[in-house]
């Protein structure tokens, strides 16, 4: 269908409004409309009105669904495929955090993150993912084997999947300020985001206050994890926005997670929100994951919540919102394949990012692009790059029932070949 060389037409092409900046036909209740798109140099020429510019040898997609390639702002490929030799024992968060721990104490050497990191590239490569954030283990003496791990594996996979990494680490470990300021300058080396897991414990804002003070004077942006639990209790979310806005911090921050939010009582839900909105703070939630290890109970009792965050609240007040792949069978989720169609499909059903369907799809592209400073990037635009997914679907119904396992992903204008890795590949590493 896609040209092996030179210039070429799409026609009947459905793009959504969300995601084509610029492009100003009439849109249909869903968002789309049908447009001709064209496409030279590996950069997307125009995007018209169908039938305005059509071509005699434009081909013709009979009204199929073409997205940006999308953007996952929030995964650990460091700990992706550990699964199979460190399974979760019973499905909670601290046999999450017990089993990882032990995988990482005794099995994460350079060259086993490095084998289980190319696999997980691979696969989001396949399904379409143009760039991804990656958090890092960072705990001693992790951090010094796979930051350097992490930069080779950026520049192998330039111009395929732009990789950014932000450190990892509970926040009791910021305690050690000298040990802290050299991850900083660590992170900062590798180009890296400042991130944490924030805890409600008795010294939170001071340790933030350090957090924030060491990104400052860094220069770096912030990621951090919140509040991946149902007790009410559990406010770091709001802590963070109250410590950004008495820094004065002005860089880019990503909380993930915030599960607690969807608990708690309507006016510290507001009280929460509003200063999470004035501090400019972005939300990314983990639909996939969370769902799997919150309320799980091990006594013969169904779940009762979801465990997601309140993405429509958030939203309304201006927050930039998010959904990413989260962790990749490991403890933390036992499936996932980094397949950010996936994400949007589950990220629909769980948090019902329909009736209506509005912006939502930005979440996956657009807006999380603009929270990793990638310009261009999520979507559609005459002049951008030519990375794109062509679907069969016509309609979010279609889009959204299937997995969509023959898309057309393309890159600079060209079909990639979508070759997924053979989880045989893996096996050694197993043993």
């Amino acid at each position: 269908m896609i040209p092996a060389s030179g210039s070429y037409q799409l026609t009947n092409v459905r793009v959504h409004r969300s995601l084509t900046p610029g492009f100003a036909e009439p849109f249909d209740a869903d968002g789309f409309a049908l447009a001709d798109m064209s496409v030279a140099d590996g950069k997307i020429a125009s995007i018209r009105a169908r039938g305005r510019s059509a071509q005699s040898d434009a081909i013709d997609l009979a009204g199929r669904i073409v997205l940006p390639c999308f953007v996952d702002c929030h995964t650990h490929i460091d700990k992706g495929h550990i699964w199979p030799r460190m399974p979760n024992p019973d499905g909670t968060f601290m046999g999450a955090l017990t089993a990882t721990g032990a995988d990482r104490t005794s099995r994460w050497s350079a060259e086993d993150v490095a084998r289980r990191m190319d696999f997980s590239l691979r696969s989001a490569y396949a399904h379409g993912t143009k760039a991804l954030r990656t958090h890092l283990d960072s705990v001693p003496p992790q951090e010094e084997i796979s930051w350097p791990v992490f930069e080779t594996m950026r520049e192998r996979w330039r111009g395929r999947i732009d990789l950014q990494a932000a450190c990892l680490l509970g926040i009791e470990g910021v305690r050690d300020k000298a040990w802290f300021e050299r991850l900083a300058k660590r992170v900062a080396a590798a180009k890296g985001v400042l991130g944490v897991v924030t805890y409600m414990v008795p010294d939170l804002e001071e340790l933030l206050d350090e957090v924030f003070g060491q990104a400052i004077k860094h220069g770096l942006d912030l990621d951090f994890h919140a509040d991946e639990t149902d007790d009410v209790a559990a406010i770091s979310l709001k802590k963070i926005a109250e410590a950004s806005l008495w820094n004065g911090f002005d860089g880019n921050i990503l909380v993930g997670h915030c599960c607690s939010l969807a608990r708690q009582p309507d006016l510290e839900v507001l009280d929460t929100l509003d200063k999470v909105a004035k501090a400019g703070l972005a939300v990314v939630s983990l639909p996939m994951c969370n769902l799997y290890l919150q309320d799980r109970r091990n006594n013969g009792t169904t779940p009762r919540w979801r465990g997601v965050t309140l993405l429509h609240e958030m939203k309304a007040r201006g927050i930039k919102v998010a959904v990413a792949s989260d962790n990749t069978r490991d403890p933390f989720y036992a499936y996932g394949d980094l397949d950010m169609l996936e994400v949007y499909r589950m990220a629909t059903r769980i948090l019902h990012f329909d009736h209506p369907v509005g912006d939502w799809p930005k979440a996956v592209a657009a807006t999380p692009a603009e929270v990793m400073r990638l310009d261009g990037a999520g979507t559609l635009a005459a002049g951008g790059s030519a990375d794109f997914i062509v679907f069969k679907g016509r309609s979010w119904t279609e889009l959204l029932s299937r997995p969509e396992s023959d898309r057309i992903v393309v890159r600079e204008g060209r079909a990639i070949e979508r070759q997924l890795p053979d989880y045989a590949e893996l096996d050694e590493l197993m043993v």
